[in-house]
């Protein structure tokens, strides 16, 4: 068998092509011709023998063979993204103060700080995990150098808009929703303690299309809500980021609950020119995020 070894400035093209939506923009952001990135494709196809991308109405959508080449692809730029930081950017001092909704602790976390860490040794990052309005406060005060937060409608001078999240009703894995509209009893709710986004977009929701509800279970965390849904208390709301084995995201209208909207997610910068290590923890921040919101 002949040894195929993948051109990384094609797979890059590839990757931005999808994760952007467009090839074209692709080629923009790059500071390619789009001629010259349908050449890549095209040596990308050839050198994977088959096709990674086919139409779909105006247009392209990824192949099977194309979904794997882009597992594939990520892994191969991070790695050598990685290797290119670590040999040119130890000299990366300081520290960096971070900031994050528990819900990405366990899904988004620990890629980013290990991928940081190895490339950075030189760098101390802390992390804080906080609910919004504790992460918003801290960045305006500048006790935080970078904070993912939701979109709660709070405008911060440097914050990018990264995409929305679809909020979904949360019950156990294996389980029916633990009410029903006929049984004339409220809907138990397992909810985080207020002020929560979530909670209220949860109750107004339920309001909204005349279903009664009750808190069953108030928990100051997100593993007490996992916990106590799990164990058929009630359900809650959440995005499907970050879910554990033992719960599951209900797909639109199963148990006639309300059809719900998505979430903003916001980057946050306390400055508009950060320091060199902040920007490159918000870049990597950022990659993994994508991946991230593309497997959801």
């Amino acid at each position: 068998m002949r040894r195929v070894t993948f051109d990384l400035d094609v797979l890059r093209s590839f990757v931005t092509g999808v994760e952007l939506g467009s090839f074209a923009r692709a080629a923009e952001r790059l500071g390619r011709s789009t001629s010259a990135v349908s050449a890549q494709l095209k040596k990308l196809e050839e050198q994977a023998g088959a096709p990674v991308l086919r139409k779909s109405g105006r247009g392209m959508a990824l192949t099977e063979a194309g979904e794997t080449m882009l597992a594939y692809a990520r892994r191969l730029l991070e790695l050598n993204d990685e290797a290119a930081a670590a040999l040119h950017g130890t000299e990366l001092e300081g520290w960096v103060r971070l900031g994050l909704q528990e819900d990405f602790g366990e899904s988004l976390l620990p890629e980013v700080l290990g991928r940081f860490a190895r490339a950075h040794p030189r760098v101390r990052v802390e992390v804080r995990i906080a609910r919004n309005v504790e992460l918003l406060e801290r960045v305006s005060s500048g006790r935080l150098d970078l904070a993912l937060a939701w979109d709660a409608g709070v405008v911060t001078p440097h914050a990018t808009r990264l995409g929305e999240v679809p909020m979904r009703w949360i019950a156990a894995n294996g389980q029916a929703v633990p009410w029903s509209r006929d049984s004339g009893e409220p809907l138990p709710l397992v909810m985080l303690e207020a002020p929560c986004l979530m909670r209220s977009a949860a109750t107004t929701a339920l309001d909204r299309a005349n279903i009664p509800w009750r808190v069953a279970f108030t928990s100051a965390s997100l593993a007490g809500i996992w916990a106590a849904v799990a164990a058929g208390l009630g359900v809650s709301l959440r995005t499907p980021l970050g879910l554990p084995a033992n719960v599951r995201a209900l797909p639109p209208r199963e148990g006639m609950l309300p059809a719900l909207g998505s979430l903003g997610l916001c980057l946050h910068r306390a400055e508009a020119e950060p320091s060199a290590p902040v920007e490159r923890l918000a870049s990597i921040l950022l990659q993994q995020w994508q991946g991230l919101a593309l497997a959801a």
